[in-house]
């Protein structure tokens, strides 16, 4: 049995970019600053606190950051200091006004990051000194302009775009797509065996997870130029991965399918057809059309400054639909599964109407 050590799990994997630390840290020093010319009052712990939790990867996270952050806190000092009035200044008050914080967090359903932030700002109103109506005014105001300067901080320097993982995804699905329609390909010439058939299928069914993966950093991307004034010029090209990404989902499917059906039902003397090697011959057309796709993608990563110079689209390798003279007694079945999903593979490439 493998130990983990418990400190390793204080680390991450990997770092922050530093330039996230640098925003973080001008953040905090001039939310700070400018709480002490606006309110000239004790440290101005909350917008601190606030700067700290608001610079986030994304401005639009910043944004629900700042939200949170800010409701939390307003409930946090509005019921610590309705508590104080009412029940004094003691250590059980200040208990009292924790589990209250818990019980209101989880009847409003509140998310983690407001829930939390309901009791720490009652706690720190509670144990700061003398609570009264002003001071609880300048801790609520000291935590809005904590996370305004987050905000602002956030969104003038250098705002994170991350679209090239997510572009790198699709372009590396839609090659290994490729990969897939080629191999099918190739074991119809080849006649394979039912064990090399279900390698096959075992690398097709990959793809799925491949896909979810891409489709999740396509979110992060999106995420990423929500409200980003950096975000325009990146749009089209997301647009477009987007768009690849959802007609690589049902190629995905399809060759998938097609290796199940040839692993479930293949025999030796299938290669004898003389359909299947059209068959074939038109798999590896649509797995060259596929590698174009990719292709496309990837030529994209050259015009990130000018996302209007697409690469022009190659002419497709697909040929006229297959048509089926005489059908084979044993293997028709199978044949005509085969026939469907280039049907279908065709539609999505070609943009055929059915």
């Amino acid at each position: 049995m493998v130990s983990v050590n418990p400190v390793s799990r204080l680390r991450s994997s990997s770092r922050s970019p530093f330039l996230q630390v640098v925003k973080t840290a001008v953040a905090v020093v001039a939310a700070v600053l400018l709480c002490e010319v606006v309110i000239r009052g004790p440290f101005p712990t909350f917008a601190a606190i606030a700067a700290l939790l608001v610079v986030q990867p994304s401005i639009n996270q910043s944004f629900v950051k700042g939200l949170e952050r800010s409701a939390g806190v307003v409930l946090g000092v509005v019921l610590a200091t309705g508590l104080h009035f009412l029940l004094g200044d003691s250590v059980w008050v200040v208990l009292v006004a924790i589990v209250v914080s818990i019980l209101i967090a989880w009847a409003l359903r509140l998310t983690p990051t407001s829930a939390t932030q309901v009791g720490i700002s009652g706690m720190l109103v509670l144990t700061a000194g003398v609570v009264t109506p002003n001071y609880s005014a300048d801790r609520v105001l000291e935590t809005v302009l904590g996370a305004a300067v987050a905000l602002v901080v956030n969104a003038v320097i250098v705002p994170p775009v991350l679209l090239r993982p997510g572009h790198l995804a699709v372009a590396r699905l839609a090659r290994d797509t490729a990969v897939a329609f080629e191999r099918v390909a190739i074991g119809l010439t080849e006649g394979w065996d039912h064990d090399r058939w279900h390698d096959a299928l075992l690398r097709a069914r990959s793809l799925r997870q491949q896909h979810a993966k891409a489709d999740a950093a396509l979110t992060a991307a999106r995420e990423s130029l929500t409200m980003n004034p950096r975000g325009g010029r990146h749009r089209m090209i997301l647009d477009r991965d987007v768009a690849v990404t959802e007609h690589l989902r049902v190629l995905v499917t399809r060759v998938t399918g097609m290796t199940r059906a040839i692993r479930d039902n293949a025999t030796p003397d299938l290669r004898a057809d003389p359909m299947v090697g059209r068959i074939a011959t038109e798999v590896a057309r649509i797995g060259a059309d596929v590698r174009a796709l990719g292709r496309q993608v990837e030529s994209t990563e050259l015009a990130m400054t000018e996302p209007e110079a697409f690469a022009e689209e190659s002419e497709p390798a697909l040929t006229a639909p297959l048509e089926v003279v005489r059908p084979n007694s044993r293997h028709w079945i199978l044949i005509g599964a085969l026939l469907e999903d280039i049907r279908r593979v065709r539609e999505e490439l070609l943009g055929e109407d059915d």
